[in-house]
């Protein structure tokens, strides 16, 4: 059929060799294995930040090498840690991510970055530094590493509680030295890798979990983990951009979709939006972004589908209707900067919503169809038991969809 059509062309002669049809790309997508079960999920920049809760790369590689060409526009309109935005780039295309929290979108410019040779640099000249500061910490007799930095640190009344008081000295220098570097590209890989120990050495006691813990950390630790973050940081960074293309670029928004951000028209979107009552980012991701002075509280009041937003009792908590709301804006929105004919995939798993299991992909399938998009498939996978670990009171969430709508409208 595809032979067929392409010799009927009144153009073929101008067009690519045979492509597949959207219908036999979507045919080739529904009989995949979507589990990935064993796939390496850690190369490149992937593990240059921790981010609870991501997709596997696995995942949009797929659907962008389905439902794309060479140089299309990806966009990921919930980006994340930029995943979405990874995959894009090494697969030629050009990536559009947005995100209302600030401390997402550095880690996706990080994770994102071509760094340049003076950009490379400048953090080999910082993680040589830091790591002198760690050995003289280490050598030194005093409960603080020589002296008492003179640099900023949070005004945050608990900024003691979540972290030793030698901690707090080595993250306000670290954090100085880091924030003088010249070019943006590598500044922005050193916030990152900076953001990356914060609550490895605090007494925080994990990305998932926000309770207060002792870690036995000590006297170097905060320079010790930074220069080894830092070193990691810059060998994915440095072998992301020998095979990325610099024709190639990525666009990064840091706004609330629920005020319509202005982005480049898109050919395809990739993303896995927030679930209802699963997790709050705010939250966990609370002390990273008092260090790094990002405004925590605005993105508290902004973030979709918090955790704490729906299990809040009474006229300020959040319901299904609010989740329907937003999203009904959302595509609203969506169906104005997706090209017709085009698609938007969305990796979503069900909630729990005041003891009731919600199908997120039904409600964002239905808010679709009233602004212009129809439902082309849905796809069923498993999620690996070490992955996607939610909030304790709605339990592991083992199995999610990949809902892909076509605009239409």
């Amino acid at each position: 059929m595809d032979i067929v059509a392409y010799a009927r062309s009144e153009h073929h002669e101008d067009a690519p060799l045979i492509e597949k049809s959207e219908n036999a790309n979507l045919r080739a997508l529904a009989g995949m294995d979507w589990d990935f079960a064993g796939a390496k999920t850690n190369y490149l920049t992937h593990r240059l930040h921790p981010y609870p809760a991501k997709f596997i790369p696995q995942i949009p590689n797929t659907l962008i090498q389905e439902l794309s060409r060479v140089g299309d526009t990806v966009g990921d309109i919930f980006c994340g840690s930029g995943t979405t935005l990874v995959e894009s780039l090494t697969l030629k295309r050009n990536a559009v991510g947005v995100d209302a929290s600030p401390l997402s979108c550095l880690i996706a410019r990080a994770k994102t970055t071509i760094l340049t040779e003076e950009g490379r640099h400048e953090l080999l000249c910082l993680l040589q530094s830091v790591r002198q500061m760690a050995e003289s910490a280490q050598t030194s007799s005093s409960a603080l590493p020589g002296i008492i930095s003179t640099a900023w640190r949070p005004d945050f009344p608990k900024l003691s509680f979540w972290f030793e008081d030698f901690i707090i000295e080595e993250l306000a220098e670290v954090l100085q030295i880091c924030r003088a570097i010249a070019s943006p590209e590598a500044r922005t890989v050193a916030l990152a890798s900076f953001s990356s120990i914060v609550v490895t050495v605090s007494r925080q006691d994990s990305d998932t979990r926000y309770v207060r813990r002792d870690k036995g950390t000590v006297t170097g630790d905060g320079f010790k983990r930074f220069a080894r973050a830092l070193e990691q940081s810059l060998e994915m960074v440095t072998e992301f951009t020998d095979i990325v293309e610099p024709r190639f670029n990525c666009t990064i928004v840091e706004k609330n979709l629920l005020l319509k951000p202005d982005v480049p028209m898109l050919d395809l979107v990739v993303c896995s939006p927030p679930y209802p009552n699963a997790f709050s980012y705010h939250l966990y991701h609370m002390t990273r972004m008092i260090w790094l002075g990002m405004d925590q509280p605005r993105f508290k009041a902004e973030e979709i589908g918090s955790h704490r937003k729906y299990s809040k009792k009474g006229p300020g908590g959040a319901t299904i209707e609010t989740f329907k709301k937003e999203f009904s804006s959302i595509l609203s929105w969506l169906s104005g900067r997706l090209k017709r004919g085009k698609y938007a995939c969305f990796v979503v798993g069900d909630s729990t919503l005041a003891g009731t299991r919600v199908s997120n992909a039904d409600i964002i399938s239905e808010a679709g169809r009233t602004v212009g998009f129809r439902e082309a498939a849905r796809i069923n996978r498993n999620i690996q038991a070490t992955k996607k670990s939610f909030n304790p009171s709605i339990g592991k969430i083992k199995t999610e969809q990949i809902l892909i709508l076509e605009n239409v409208g």
